[in-house]
This record gives structure tokens, C-alpha cells and sequence, in this order.
């Protein structure tokens, strides 16, 4: 882009693009949104009222904010002005096919053209665009007002200035963008969430631990030590002095073993309500917005300690 972002249009404002709203907003871009639901006003209203402790606390100026978010007609207007456009509709090819389309010929020819798309590269539904330069994905994790992280995935047209571009967006709203070097479905960060998942689902179903008691074992111990150092890190700091390479040569033999034992979940129709009624168990008696609420305090005191810890 050829100046610096004031504009960003936010198109499909379900739970991503509401919290993609809040977070532009809260720094300092005008912001307009566009979604065919009959309760775009009050959803909007709502999700701002929420967010707004949440953008205060990462010492964001949120006076006016919801002056700063417009409700647009459709597509068109939404985009009309923008600098950038973060799409985060279905994840169908041929829903996105059209709607890019209609990004192209409708922002302006700087826009960026972001898509917060979970699992499907850009190349898949950019192959018919007369210009797809400036299409790649932006891939978020929920909430991407507060979780740092932003896929960044060029496709096979998507120019260089373009990834360069989206990592100086990203980073200017305080998001950590990754550039991927290639295109795979599900990109980086759902893949390892699907493969861990696929092993706690496996565990459950086997009756070797219920669901709460999971998700103990992971936030008691992994997911302190992958949130500050990650699994390379932590692996080469497992290795004591010899590092990486003394893990790997002594225990490398037996985590091959461990990886062909590692399970494959049946989950048919019986297995998958047995699951559904573990979870439900767990976590049912309180409402979304109770859980919601623990989700993002702690996740909020995550990012403070991590932030203090770069210091």
C-alpha cells in the first residue's frame, strides 16, 4: 500500500469479525462493517460494550470508540474507501469466489484483501480474479482482539509488496504476523490444534481421563510452557546443556515409538454424543459468557506476564 491504513472495512461480522471491529477501532482506524444479519446494530453495540475492558487493558485509547465503527449497506459501500478489508465470511470456496470478486472490482486498487479464512488458502478461490496481487489470508485466533497471532499466507498470485504490507498492518494493531512460506489447508496453527486434538479426543474416548481432567494436564503444565517458550524451545531447553540435538539423540527413539501409538479416535455417532455429554458435564452449568469472560481475564494476565517477561 502506498500509505498508511486510516480505513479498514470489515466484512462478515460474526464472532471474528466483531472482535477484528473492536480491535481496529481501538487503534484509531474508522471502521466500516457489513453483514446481511437483521441484528447488525445491536451485535455491534454489544460486542464493543464487551470488548472495550479488553482493548483498556492492552492501554488502547477507547474514548469514542464506537464513534469510530460504521454500519454499512452492503459490500460495496463497506469497501468503498478502505485500506484494507479483513473478509471473515463461511468457509466455502465458491462463497468466497464471489465475494472476491466483488472485493476487486469495488475497494480501491491499494486495498489489501485479507481473508481470516481457517482453513482454506486464497489460491483455492482467487484462480477466476483478474487481479488476485493483493488477495491472502490474515488468519486469526479467536478472539484476534486479544490473541496476538496472524497467519500470514500469501497465495500462488499474491505479490511480494502485499505480504510486506500486511505484516506492517498486523503489527501496527499490535497482532504478531507469521509468514508462511507455502500454502497447506488448515495453515500452521489449526493443524497442531487439530493434531492435539485428535490425541485428547483419543484419551477421553478410551476412558483414560475425562474432559475437565485434560484440560487440567494441559493448562498445568504444556500450555504454561508452550505459552512462553513454544515446543522447539521447550524441547531444546528439555535437553539440558546439550540442547536440541542431546534430546533428540536420547529420547528421539523412544518419541518415534510414541508417535505410532499415538491414537486414531473412532469418533462415530455413539462416541461423539458420549463426548459431547463429557464436555457438556464439565462446563455446562455455566453460560457462555461466564466461560468467556474466565477465557479472556486469564488470557489477558497470559499476555501481561508474557509482556512483562520481554523486559
Amino acid at each position: 500500500m502506498s500509505q498508511e491504513p486510516r480505513t479498514a472495512a470489515v466484512i462478515g461480522a460474526g464472532t471474528i469479525g466483531l472482535s477484528w471491529t473492536a480491535l481496529f477501532a481501538g487503534h484509531g482506524l474508522t471502521v466500516r462493517v457489513s453483514d446481511p444479519r437483521p441484528d447488525l446494530a445491536k451485535a455491534v453495540a454489544a460486542a464493543l460494550a464487551e470488548f472495550t475492558p479488553h482493548l483498556a487493558a492492552q492501554g488502547l485509547d477507547v474514548d469514542g470508540l464506537g464513534d469510530r465503527v460504521h454500519l454499512a449497506g452492503d459490500v460495496a459501500e463497506a469497501v468503498r474507501d478502505a485500506d484494507f478489508v479483513q473478509e471473515n465470511g463461511p468457509e466455502d470456496v465458491e462463497f468466497k469466489k464471489d465475494l472476491f470478486a466483488t472485493l476487486v472490482r469495488e475497494a480501491p486498487r491499494h486495498a489489501l484483501l485479507l481473508s481470516s479464512s481457517s482453513a482454506i488458502p486464497s489460491s483455492a478461490f482467487t484462480g477466476d480474479l483478474e487481479d488476485a496481487s493483493r488477495v491472502l489470508i490474515g488468519h486469526p485466533f479467536n478472539p484476534p482482539h486479544l490473541i496476538p497471532l496472524v497467519e500470514v499466507v500469501p497465495g500462488e498470485r499474491t505479490s511480494e509488496d502485499s505480504v510486506r504490507a500486511a505484516v506492517d498492518f498486523y503489527t501496527a494493531v499490535g497482532r504478531t504476523p507469521v509468514v508462511e512460506r507455502k500454502e497447506i489447508p488448515g495453515f500452521v496453527g489449526n493443524r497442531l490444534q487439530n493434531a492435539l486434538s485428535r490425541e485428547a479426543i483419543y484419551l477421553v474416548e478410551q476412558g483414560v481421563v475425562t474432559p475437565e481432567e485434560l484440560d487440567r494436564v494441559m493448562t498445568n503444565s504444556l500450555g504454561i510452557r508452550w505459552a512462553t517458550v513454544g515446543p522447539f524451545l521447550g524441547s531444546h531447553l528439555g535437553g539440558g546443556p546439550g540442547g536440541y540435538r542431546h534430546m533428540a539423540e536420547h529420547i528421539g527413539k523412544s518419541m518415534k515409538k510414541m508417535w505410532a501409538g499415538l491414537g486414531r479416535p473412532s469418533q462415530n455417532e455413539e462416541e461423539q454424543e458420549r463426548l459431547i455429554e463429557a464436555v457438556e458435564k464439565a462446563y455446562g452449568s455455566a453460560t457462555y459468557s461466564q466461560l468467556t469472560e474466565a477465557r479472556d481475564r486469564r488470557q489477558l494476565a497470559v499476555l501481561s506476564a508474557l509482556a512483562e517477561g520481554k523486559n
